[in-house]
């Protein structure tokens, strides 16, 4: 409880929003906060308002009348729904919110650019992970998109095979090796009509990442599969063999198979629900852990039946 409470305190703090005014402006944080609702949100209601940031009906309804004295806002009858009065800012109002939208981004950017970008980073991380924890009974507001990989992307991927398979099963260096070996082939052979990498992306930021690699004229290879903790539960790792599945058919391939092993349960189930059959399966000590490699195979010939 303390330690929450004295967050609190120092964020608002580095904020300033204790100030009567915001930003040096004649307006309050929640005024601030209402003009920027009325500004980037669309057919704005008095009750979307309330319900968006969780206000009051009678103190915003004080805040829309002075926006109303001071010209700042207009209320329009909406062409969908007559009975709903639409709240817009007028030419002064945008007027007055721009100098603050300007001046609200510059202090974080003041705030962000004394830290250096690992450390930036992990902020924006923390605050997202904050976030989610404290709306999670609301719902994700956002969707994974899967694209192409851009510069940085694939020393994303060896970093985070090699970090996270590290903190969940326990995995040495010689782990993290690997996948850079891999990666480092894939991006100087690479073949782009027969081989793929997609990039799964949450908020801005990579989540995820598979590739379909040639193994031959005839077979491709599925590898580098992984859907950091966070993205979980948005079905990515499904979408990411999809697509590879997808793409090795187009390619002319006739068998698509993988390597992994027994105890990467969730990947496991992924692969036999997207129509892959386990072929090898031998004890195989690596990564400083016991293993048991397997080998699974699925053959394009045919129909591929995807479980729900």
């Amino acid at each position: 409880m303390q330690a929450v409470r004295r967050f609190s305190r120092f964020y608002t703090k580095q904020l300033g929003i204790l100030q009567e005014h915001l930003l040096g402006s004649d307006f309050s944080l929640t005024e601030v906060r209402v003009l920027y609702e009325l500004a980037h949100g669309k057919d704005c209601t008095a009750k979307k308002i309330c319900d968006d940031l969780g206000l009051d009906a009678g103190y915003l309804s004080r805040i829309l009348a002075r926006f109303a004295r001071l010209r700042l806002i207009r209320r329009e009858r909406s062409p969908q729904d007559a009975r709903q009065i639409v709240l817009q800012l007028t030419e002064k109002g945008h007027a007055a919110f721009a100098p603050l939208n300007r001046e609200s981004s510059a202090q974080v950017a003041a705030m962000l650019d004394r830290l250096p970008q690992t450390r930036q980073k992990k902020l924006v991380d923390a605050m997202r992970e904050v976030e989610s924890a404290l709306s999670a009974e609301k719902g994700p507001k956002s969707v994974p998109i899967l694209r192409a990989p851009r510069p940085g992307d694939i020393g994303w991927v060896i970093h985070r095979h090699g970090a996270l398979y590290a903190q969940e099963y326990g995995w040495d260096d010689r782990f993290e090796a690997l996948v850079a070996e891999i990666a480092a082939a894939f991006m100087k052979n690479f073949d782009s009509k027969r081989e793929r990498c997609w990039i799964a992306e949450l908020d801005g930021d990579p989540v995820g990442s598979v590739f379909l690699v040639k193994q031959t004229e005839k077979i491709a290879k599925l590898r580098m599969l992984l859907v950091e903790p966070h993205a979980r539960g948005f079905g990515l790792g499904r979408r990411l063999v999809e697509e590879c599945i997808q793409f090795a058919r187009q390619a002319g391939y006739s068998k698509v198979v993988l390597w992994t092993q027994s105890n990467l349960t969730a990947a496991r189930s992924i692969y036999q629900r997207a129509g892959f059959k386990l072929v090898k399966s031998e004890p195989q000590p690596a990564f400083g852990a016991d293993l048991v490699s397997e080998t699974w195979e699925l053959e394009l010939s045919g129909r591929t039946r995807t479980e729900n």
